[in-house]
């Protein structure tokens, strides 16, 4: 089992950056991929950039050149670094880990608020 924690999120003006952090605990070895969604009011939960293990990284559209995902094995953290914010980022963005690439999310986070104000 899994634990995530996500945290970074807050209001921000449009153009801005913010780092949203997910630190994992419990069976840490059983993560291959990481990942963070998010989920706008009326919405359907989307993809916004997930990494594995060996370092591959994908991203949805909306964010390419914009968000980055990076991890810190030493911290059992992924974060996500989000610059030049628009008001259509505004959501609640979730954490979630997988054991296998390709494979279904076993555990999410409780989510963190991020609005972007224009």
């Amino acid at each position: 089992q899994v634990q995530l924690v996500e945290s970074g999120g807050g209001l921000v003006q449009a153009g801005g950056s913010l780092r949203l952090s997910c630190v994992a605990s419990g069976s840490i070895s059983s993560i291959n991929v990481m990942g963070w969604y998010r989920q706008a009011p009326g919405q359907e939960r989307e993809l916004v950039a997930v990494e594995t293990r060996t370092g591959s990284t994908n991203f949805a559209e909306s964010v390419k050149d914009r968000f980055t995902i990076s991890r810190d094995y030493a911290k059992n953290t992924v974060y996500l670094q989000m610059n030049s914010l628009k008001p259509e980022d505004t959501a609640v963005y979730y954490c979630a880990y997988a054991p296998a690439s390709g494979g279904p999310y076993d555990g999410w986070g409780q989510g963190t608020q991020v609005t972007v104000s224009s």
